[in-house]
């Protein structure tokens, strides 16, 4: 008998399935937010572009009550701050050095931890880098900074900030039983076999995004062909170009 995982209606509440990555990321928090008052208070999440550090780094800061920011590419010092005291709902200083101050005074009065995405456009500068150990050194808070694979090695141009640093969390490759739990989600309506997800995480590599992404065109192709389950057989009828692994289309001829 096939071994189909029969997701029909019973999609996690919130659209967030407890994929290894949630647990993961929240042992990140709980790690530096239950630290000796000694030890130092920054975390530091990394992964792979596709992994699911973002979703499971927005989920577990509900989770958490923490503070969540993203940094950006064009981002400047004072832009910086001021998204984080908009996250705070802190009307901003007038200048960075008070606006840093303000965030201090937040992360030290209430607590909180403060998660930070997509760190890599911060760790460009030296400036930006000690702008967070400032942070950090005015509150004795808690700081999780996310970013990609190599972001720790990037970390070590900057001793002062590098040796603040509590525990390195690498985000964990998408797993046959993560697909399972993310095919609710993305085909709610299609029971998908074991063997197509299996199929799936190997050839994709085991990313989260590329996951989702195959998942959520197997199952409106299913839908389209009036089918409510899929089987390896109806891969090639329905993906007749095979899953999207990131490989460029090859160019047409006609």
């Amino acid at each position: 008998m096939r071994d189909n995982y029969s997701n029909v209606n019973t999609a996690p509440a919130h659209g967030v399935a407890q994929v290894t990555n949630v647990a993961v990321c929240f042992e990140a928090v709980e790690r530096i937010q239950s630290r000796h008052p000694s030890l130092p208070g920054i975390g530091v999440f990394y992964g792979r572009s596709g992994d699911g550090k973002s979703v499971a780094a927005s989920y577990i800061a509900v989770r958490t009550n923490a503070y969540y920011v993203q940094a950006t590419s064009v981002a400047t010092k004072k832009s910086f701050l001021d998204s984080v005291l908009r996250e705070m709902s802190i009307p901003a200083a007038k200048n960075a050095s008070d606006m840093l101050g303000q965030i201090a005074e937040e992360l030290a009065k209430s607590g909180r931890p403060l998660i930070i995405d997509e760190f890599d456009h911060l760790a460009v500068s030296a400036g930006k880098v000690e702008m967070i150990r400032d942070i950090y050194e005015s509150s004795q808070g808690s700081i999780l900074i996310i970013g990609e694979e190599r972001l720790p090695k990037k970390l070590e141009r900057w001793e002062r900030f590098h040796g603040r640093v509590h525990s390195w969390v690498p985000a964990q490759p998408v797993t046959v039983a993560d697909a399972a739990l993310l095919a609710p989600i993305y085909a709610p309506k299609v029971a998908i076999d074991t063997e197509v997800l299996t199929e799936l995480v190997g050839a994709v590599r085991n990313s989260t995004r590329r996951t989702c992404t195959n998942l959520e065109m197997l199952g409106q192709r299913a839908l389209e062909n009036g089918m409510r389950s899929v089987t390896m057989a109806d891969v090639q009828k329905l993906l007749p170009q095979g899953f999207v692994t990131g490989q460029s289309p090859k160019p047409r001829s006609f």
